[in-house]
């Protein structure tokens, strides 16, 4: 059941059911979601973020302590700005995520990276209430996750979400296609209809020859695909990945990382991308966002964490990386006006390149060519880059390494 519609004083009042989705097609003069459990008040649709089309995932205001006593450490920090080792020695508690708020969009790989202990692998267990936090608000495709009951979790989890964990978590008795089968097993799909779908996802990460082996058949690189292979053969909406490359060699990682990018392209699933490498983030996340302590420090795409760090600590996080495959033209380029007030000229014959191009590609131009390069966006000149331009950013680059 979705809800029902009352009249009071001439009002059309919409009461949403546990876990019923954002009510922005039906008409009415407000919206309440009813309460799973019991005890608990109505709470008015208006007090809740909008969603947009295209956010998928809205994160709001999420703390999670972990202790004896989360709801008076968490008053506490708010009324008398208690830190982390004041909250651990007055309640014994250990502030795991601390009010963190973030959105993702629909078929985006979003990052999500620290250092061990920052929060990360916390967080995303608050996604589909593996972890259930403090305080805050989950939405995912517009239910609010916090107020499903038990059995709308587990449809919830079963239908829209999908999880790729570091250990692979296979079952040993379980031949490769049994185990990617098995979400469709939860579902109560026939099993002819079962077999069939895990065996076309099987063929998706190139182990269709393998669904008759065992785990302890595969190597670890082939385990990890079986992983995703059956976080995929369910169909989610969103997919949830902790680490899941982290525990392999570095060539067998790599090449997972390739896989994973490919898959992507192909299959456009809004993903949650857990890593504490950020080469592994900058290589595979449209966004990025980085944690410390429990709190988000910063978000962005991999150009503006690079080139615009928050703070210090950002600064030294990616003062490793290299900008040449990050930076684009344009974040390079000067305005034409301003590059021909200063007497500079763009001749007929200049190199013309897109604004997505890398400061790589623009370094192999400068090589070939004496001339300024004129950076165009959907058929326009929209900009200029200077030998001067590109050398300015990679040494300020080099600097801050």
């Amino acid at each position: 059941m979705r809800g029902w519609v009352s009249k009071p004083r001439g009002k059309t009042v919409l009461w949403m059911a546990p876990g019923a989705g954002c009510p922005a097609g039906d008409r009415a003069d407000q919206y309440w979601l009813l309460p799973a459990r019991s005890g608990t008040a109505p709470r008015l649709w208006s007090e809740f973020p909008a969603m947009s089309e295209d956010t998928v995932i809205e994160i709001s205001n999420v703390w999670k302590i972990f202790g004896d006593r989360p709801e008076a450490a968490l008053r506490s920090i708010r009324d008398e700005g208690l830190s982390k080792a004041q909250v651990l020695e007055r309640y014994n508690a250990v502030v795991g995520v601390a009010d963190v708020s973030l959105s993702v969009n629909r078929g985006e790989i979003f990052c999500i990276m620290g250092l061990s202990g920052s929060g990360k692998s916390t967080l995303v267990r608050h996604f589909n209430r593996l972890l259930e936090p403090t305080a805050g608000q989950i939405l995912i495709e517009g239910t609010d996750v916090m107020g499903l009951g038990t059995k709308e979790l587990q449809h919830f989890r079963n239908r829209k979400i999908g999880m790729v964990f570091q250990n692979f978590a296979l079952m040993p008795h379980r031949s490769v296609l049994d185990n990617v089968a098995m979400p469709l097993e939860i579902r109560q799909v026939s099993k002819n209809d079962r077999m069939r779908q895990a065996a076309a996802i099987l063929d998706i990460v190139e182990l269709g020859a393998w669904g008759a082996k065992f785990a302890h058949e595969l190597s670890g690189g082939m385990q990890q695909r079986v992983g995703l292979a059956r976080a995929l053969a369910a169909n989610p909406d969103v997919l949830l990945m902790d680490e899941p490359f982290s525990a392999l060699d570095p060539l067998i990682r790599r090449q997972l990382q390739d896989e994973f990018i490919r898959l992507s392209q192909i299959l456009k699933k809004t993903t949650v991308f857990i890593t504490h490498d950020l080469d592994e983030a900058v290589r595979i996340g449209d966004r990025i966002a980085i944690m410390r302590d429990g709190r988000l420090v910063q978000t962005g795409t991999a150009e503006d964490i690079v080139m615009n760090p928050a703070d210090d600590y950002v600064a030294e996080f990616v003062a490793g990386i290299s900008r040449l495959k990050v930076v684009h033209a344009n974040a390079v380029m000067q305005p034409i006006d301003a590059y021909t007030k200063c007497g500079g000229t763009v001749g007929s014959d200049a190199p013309r390149v897109k604004a997505s191009e890398t400061l790589s590609a623009l370094i192999d131009l400068a090589i070939d060519h004496d001339s300024a390069i004129l950076i165009e966006e959907n058929g326009r000149e929209v900009g200029v880059v200077t030998r001067a331009d590109i050398l300015r950013t990679v040494v300020e680059g080099t600097e801050m390494s």
